[in-house]
C-alpha cells in the first residue's frame, strides 16, 4: 500500500456530513469517518501530562511518540489508502495537537449551514423520534431544547468556534463547503473537495445512496436517538421547513447572527 492521507473535515450537525461522507466512500479509495472520537484521545492523553507522575519525570520526547502515533494505529487495519478524519479540528486546541504532533498544514474542509436552519432541523427531528438527545432532560419545551442544543460545550457551539478559529486565523488551510450548495450542484462541490485535498477524480452516483457505513459499521443511534444519522436514499434534496413556526421568536433573535463565515 502507498503512504496514507490523511485528512480532515469538521463542520456543523445538520449541515450534510454524513451525505458528504456516504458519497466520498463510494470510491474504494476513500473512508470518510464518521464523528471521530481522536481529538478526545489527544485530549485525554495530554491531558496525562499534568499529572505528577508525568512531571516527576517529563519524559516529553518518549510521550510525544505516543501520540504521534494514535492516528496512525486508529487507522492501522483500515483498507483504505485515503482517510477522512470528521471531528472539532478547528478548534484551538484540537488544532495545535494537529499541526504539532502530525501535520504542520492540514487540510480541512468545513461545512456550514445557517445555525437556525440547524436548530430546526434538531427540534423537528426530536419531534418525531422520542429518544432523541434533546428529550431526555424533562422538557419537551421548544426553546429549553434549543438553550441545550447551544450549550457551550455542545456540538454546536463546538463547531462554530472551530469554524471561526480556523477563518480568522488559519486562512488557506480550509474549503468552505455550504450547505445550499451541496443540495443545489453535489456534483461540483464533490470535484471541489477532490481538487482541495488532491485525490484523483472519481465518477460518483448522484442518484442513491445508501445509509452510511465505513470500516464495515454504521452508526448506532440508539445511544443518541433513532434517525439522527438517517440519510435520503434517492438524491440530495433540502427538506423545507418554516423556521418561524418551529422556533420561538426569542430563539431566533438570539441566534440569528451566529453563521460566522459570513460576518
Amino acid at each position: 500500500m502507498n503512504e496514507r492521507k490523511i485528512h480532515y473535515l469538521c463542520g456543523l450537525p445538520r449541515a450534510g456530513n454524513t451525505i458528504i461522507s456516504t458519497i466520498l466512500n463510494q470510491n474504494p479509495e476513500i473512508a470518510a469517518t464518521a464523528n471521530s472520537v481522536i481529538t478526545e484521545i489527544f485530549r485525554e492523553l495530554h491531558h496525562l501530562k499534568t499529572l505528577d507522575v508525568f512531571q516527576n519525570y517529563p519524559d516529553h520526547n518518549s510521550f510525544d511518540n505516543v501520540i504521534k502515533a494514535v492516528i496512525p494505529e486508529y487507522y492501522k487495519n483500515w483498507k483504505e489508502p485515503i482517510i477522512i478524519d470528521r471531528g472539532p479540528w478547528g478548534a484551538p486546541t484540537n488544532l495545535k495537537f494537529l499541526k504539532h504532533y502530525i501535520n504542520p498544514k492540514p487540510k480541512i474542509v468545513i461545512l456550514v449551514r445557517d445555525v437556525l436552519e440547524v436548530l430546526a432541523s434538531f427540534i423537528e427531528w426530536a419531534d418525531k423520534n422520542y429518544d432523541a438527545f434533546p428529550n431526555r432532560y424533562g422538557s419537551m419545551d421548544t426553546e429549553k431544547r434549543c438553550e441545550l442544543l447551544m450549550n457551550h460545550d455542545g456540538l454546536i457551539v463546538k463547531e462554530l468556534i472551530a469554524i471561526k478559529h480556523l477563518i480568522d486565523h488559519h486562512p488557506g488551510e480550509y474549503k468552505l463547503i455550504d450547505y445550499n450548495d451541496l443540495v443545489k450542484n453535489p456534483e461540483k462541490i464533490i470535484k471541489e473537495i477532490y481538487k482541495f485535498y488532491d485525490i484523483k477524480p472519481f465518477k460518483h452516483n448522484f442518484k442513491s445512496f445508501k445509509q452510511f457505513e465505513v470500516n464495515g459499521m454504521g452508526y448506532n443511534d440508539k445511544i443518541i436517538g433513532a434517525n439522527l444519522h438517517t440519510i435520503k436514499t434517492k438524491g440530495i434534496n433540502k427538506t423545507k421547513r418554516n423556521i418561524k413556526k418551529i422556533l420561538p421568536k426569542s430563539i431566533i433573535e438570539k441566534y440569528s447572527n451566529l453563521n460566522v463565515w459570513t460576518n
